[in-house]
């Protein structure tokens, strides 16, 4: 039998004592140099059942504990919460929002005890709703089957305990009947979507629906920040999507804790956490979540997602090393949130991130479907004639990623008229609104080179 030391064994003087392999083996863990796998790496007392980053094992108490602390780490290092704010959490039913919820709701149930305990009684606690879209249009779903998960959705806020918090039921149909007197949204949304051929672009489409439903209910009920339950996994999804897609310009604006492009700027503080842990966590502490009604196809994005569930398996660090590289890209100016700061905790801050923000003073253009920003050379050449010369879906066009222009936008000029006329209004308002401003701002660079009126006609 092979001696374990690699080289000539002399009995006990040898490199591995004269034991075969066999025999080493079978010893306990702790003969051999290696810690004993079943213990919590963390605390060395209880039984570990989990592995944090799919590498160490820790008991319920440290996964909680540990995911906790990216949670809360998150949120102070980009001072994503203060006490006068009102958060509104996207909640889909899945881990990462379930949990992404039950922690927002013990920094808001600290919060409040501290206020209860406080002398002056004067302390501020910031407030929280809660936001479900109902799918059920999109999916392949029963009726029976979207009304039970909304009911189960009421029932997990319900149980949340105080302080209490108010849940928006927003069916994403809705978002195209809106401000369209007389028009049934389920036909319009389902006339949109028929009008998609590409199987990846009406996924995308969906997605960007909910996020416009998401920022409806955010403004209508003035609440001033949206938390989604965007981990480490959804995001490594996506920075290989949106290379695959050619949306490599806009990926950095898509992969930092804050994204402030929005109305309502969009908090993501579970950036750090990977959905195996959050999964595990909902398990040990019984946090129900919900069956997702929608059935992949195949697509870019399922296709994508398989294979990064591939990489994980083979190396368990591999989404978060996707991640990382990912954010050593320049990000936007809207990915930080803009408020006062003193300058020892903005210092602190940068210790930590060491943020590398593109300093800008000018808004950047964003494309009219997904919001995602427009290279310069992408932005449409502002002059007199563009209001006369293109219509309005050329001009709608012209104001897209070049993503979208392929994936979303149909080709043939009715089709493309059909499809335009069953757009959110709010598209259209933003596509015109970009428009504008970016001639006017065109026309202040260029002001001093304009000729007057007078020097025209002399």
């Amino acid at each position: 039998m092979a001696c374990l030391g690699g080289g000539p064994c002399s009995g006990d003087g040898g490199a591995c004592g004269g034991r075969t392999q066999r025999q080493r083996s079978s010893l306990p863990p702790s003969s051999t140099g290696i810690a004993n796998t079943k213990l919590c790496c963390k605390c060395q007392e209880r039984d570990g059942v989990a592995k944090a980053n799919q590498t160490e094992s820790l008991c319920p108490p440290c996964l909680r504990s540990s995911l906790f602390a990216k949670f809360k780490l998150a949120v102070t290092s980009h001072a994503m919460i203060s006490p006068t704010d009102k958060l509104l959490v996207a909640f889909s039913g899945g881990p990462a929002s379930r949990v992404a919820l039950e922690f927002v709701n013990e920094m808001q149930s600290k919060a409040q005890r501290n206020a209860d305990a406080s002398k002056e009684k004067c302390l501020a606690v910031f407030q929280v709703g809660v936001a479900f879209i109902d799918e059920k249009m999109v999916s392949q779903a029963s009726s029976t089957e979207a009304c039970r998960a909304v009911e189960e959705v009421r029932d997990i806020v319900s149980s949340m305990g105080n302080p209490s918090k108010e849940l928006h039921v927003f069916p994403i149909e809705d978002i195209c009947s809106i401000d369209t007197e007389g028009s049934d949204g389920k036909d319009r949304l389902k006339d949109l979507l028929d009008a998609i051929d590409d199987v990846t672009g009406k996924e995308d489409f969906v997605q960007y629906l909910r996020m416009i439903s998401l920022q409806k209910i955010a403004v209508d009920h003035g609440y001033s920040k949206l938390v989604l339950g965007l981990c480490t996994s959804r995001i490594a999804c996506h920075v290989i999507a949106a290379t695959v897609k050619g949306q490599g310009y806009s990926l950095p604006a898509d992969v930092q804790y804050v994204d402030a492009r929005w109305e309502v700027p969009v908090l993501c503080p579970l950036h750090d956490c990977v959905i195996q842990e959050l999964t595990m966590l909902c398990q040990l502490d019984n946090l129900k979540t919900l069956q997702p009604l929608k059935v992949h196809q195949p697509s870019v994005n399922s296709i994508i997602s398989s294979f990064v569930a591939l990489l994980q398996e083979e190396n368990p660090s591999r989404e978060r090393t996707i991640v990382k590289t990912a954010e050593k890209l320049r990000s936007f100016s809207f990915n930080k949130l803009v408020h006062s700061i003193d300058k020892l905790a903005f210092r602190r801050r940068h210790r930590l991130l060491r943020f590398n923000c593109i300093e800008s003073t000018s808004s950047e253009a964003l494309c009219a479907i997904c919001s995602s920003p427009l290279e310069k050379s992408g932005v449409p050449c502002s002059n007199s004639e563009l209001e006369y010369s293109q219509s309005e879906m050329v001009m709608f066009r012209s104001v897209c990623c070049p993503s979208c222009q392929f994936q979303i936008l149909p080709e043939e000029p009715l089709d493309m008229e059909r499809f335009y006329s069953f757009l959110p209004q709010s598209m259209i308002r933003k596509a015109n609104g970009d428009v504008i401003a970016d001639q006017n701002s065109l026309r202040d660079q260029i002001q001093d080179c304009l000729l007057s009126e007078d020097e025209d006609g002399a």
